[in-house]
């Protein structure tokens, strides 16, 4: 079962995240609190939608989604950006993940989106399989980019 996430799940969305740092090798980088995972999510202005999976029988929270809107300049519409997706390790092979991402991908066609993207680490060879099973394609000719920390305050004081 997927459900969109209440403002009582922050707790569950922040252990989960942590858990997908750890899996990811990067647990130190995973400093987001409840509280700006609680305005992003609920606040005034949401910045990202979440999404829960819960195991059909028992009701227990295996996995989630977290994701933000993006806009195409070349098709003209919003589309999807899938930042986190992550099921428990127990629970892998569920199903889950898959109905995470069907979710997503309704709501793409609900509301006329037409891009669903996300981004996997390269040597994360059953989620790539898993994605590729689905019909995803990888964008190999385009690499991410990313300034933080000292290089993104040094390039901001610039300004």
């Amino acid at each position: 079962m997927i459900r969109t996430a209440a403002p009582a799940d922050i707790p569950l969305i922040h252990t989960l995240i942590r858990e997908l740092a750890e899996y990811e090798k990067e647990p130190q980088e995973a400093r987001a609190t409840e509280e700006q995972l609680r305005e992003a999510l609920f606040g005034e202005r949401p910045a990202a939608y979440a999404h829960i999976a819960q195991d059909d029988a028992t009701g227990e929270p295996v996995g989630f989604s977290l994701w933000f809107l993006t806009f195409s300049t070349w098709r003209g519409v919003h589309g999807i950006h899938l930042e986190d997706l992550y099921v428990r390790p127990q629970a892998r092979g569920g199903g889950h993940g898959k109905a995470l991402l069907t979710e997503l991908a309704r709501i793409c066609v609900e509301r006329g989106y037409e891009r669903l993207e996300w981004s996997v680490l390269n040597w994360n060879a059953p989620s790539i399989g898993f994605y590729e099973s689905l019909g995803a394609k990888p964008q190999d000719e385009w690499t991410v980019y990313r300034l933080t920390d000292g290089a993104l305050t040094a390039l901001g004081a610039d300004a």
